[in-house]
C-alpha cells in the first residue's frame, strides 16, 4: 500500500475510534433517561441525550465525530477506486 493510501486508511481508523469513543457520553445520557423517575426533569434528560448524539455525530467544537469519519472514509474509498481504475487501464 502506498503512503497516500496508508495515510488515508490511518485517518479513517483514527476518526472511527474518535467517533466510537464519543458514544460513551451518549450511553450515559441514555441510561440516565432510562432510569429517570417521575420526579426527574425528563425534558432536561432528553436534551442531554440530544446533545450527546449531536457531539457523536459532529464531534463538537474540537473533536471528530461521525461526519469526520464519513469524509475520511469517502476520501479513502475514492483513492481505492482511482487506484483500481488505474490498474484496469494499465492492463
Amino acid at each position: 500500500m502506498d503512503e497516500e493510501l496508508q495515510n488515508a486508511r490511518n485517518k479513517v481508523d483514527k476518526e472511527f475510534a474518535s467517533a466510537k469513543e464519543s458514544l460513551g457520553d451518549l450511553y450515559v445520557a441514555i441510561e440516565a433517561l432510562r432510569s429517570a423517575g417521575p420526579d426527574d426533569e425528563f425534558v432536561d434528560l432528553l436534551h442531554a441525550v440530544e446533545d450527546a448524539a449531536k457531539k457523536a455525530r459532529t464531534g463538537g467544537v474540537l473533536g471528530s465525530g461521525a461526519k469526520s469519519h464519513r469524509k475520511a472514509l469517502k476520501a479513502y474509498n475514492e483513492l481505492i477506486e482511482a487506484r483500481g481504475e488505474a490498474q484496469v487501464e494499465e492492463q
